[in-house]
């Protein structure tokens, strides 16, 4: 079975091409951005946060996957990447682009959970796990990627790996399953409001 994705984002080669002049090289791999968009197709009228812009190659993704009535909260340190983002995306009302910090960003927010967590940086994934946790709703899904090496890692980021699959396969609130697919995938979905 091939499992390249037949069915792309219209946006997507204009975001890569912007990404290539950019020098920007760490967009969602396909079949990850494939996968973001049949959870996000799963959830009708969701509510999805994206930790990590980039240039918005995984936002069109979620967004190739959503119905009229979801709605995007995408969040990114760097605003010179977010703005090729915004510059294709920003017609599309479901979205919303927050540029800052996505660990202060998840230590501030107040608002209601996410039906999908996509956590595409350090911060709800390597850092401020617990809060980008905390904004998953039951039966909810949180999902990263990037788990085996990738170019640019420190040498100690193995480790780092390790000990963040870990937590996440300890907690009692989530039933997890890793795939060693893609960049290397774990996703995880809420089962009960708190940690027993």
């Amino acid at each position: 079975m091939d499992d390249t994705p037949s069915r792309l984002p219209t946006t997507l080669p204009a975001l890569r091409a912007k990404a290539r002049d950019a020098g920007f090289s760490m967009s969602s791999e396909d079949r990850t951005g494939s996968l973001l968009a049949a959870l996000a197709a799963a959830r009708p009228a969701g509510r999805i946060l994206e930790l990590g812009t980039g240039v918005g190659e995984g936002a069109a993704w979620l967004l190739s996957g959503m119905d009229s009535d979801s709605r995007l909260t995408t969040v990114e340190l760097d605003p010179t990447v977010q703005a090729i983002a915004q510059e294709q995306l920003g017609d599309d009302p479901r979205v919303t682009f927050v540029s800052g910090d996505g660990g202060a960003w998840l230590e501030d927010f107040d608002g209601a959970p996410f039906d999908l967590v996509f956590a595409d940086t350090w911060p709800g994934k390597f850092t401020h796990l617990d809060q980008a946790l905390e904004l998953v709703a039951p039966g909810g899904t949180y999902l990263i990627d990037d788990l085996f090496p990738q170019p640019g890692w420190p040498e100690s980021h193995g480790a780092s790996v390790k000990r963040l699959l870990a937590e996440l396969d300890e907690r009692e609130d989530f039933r997890c399953v890793r795939m060693a697919w893609s960049s290397g995938l774990l996703m995880a979905v809420r089962t009960t409001r708190s940690q027993h």
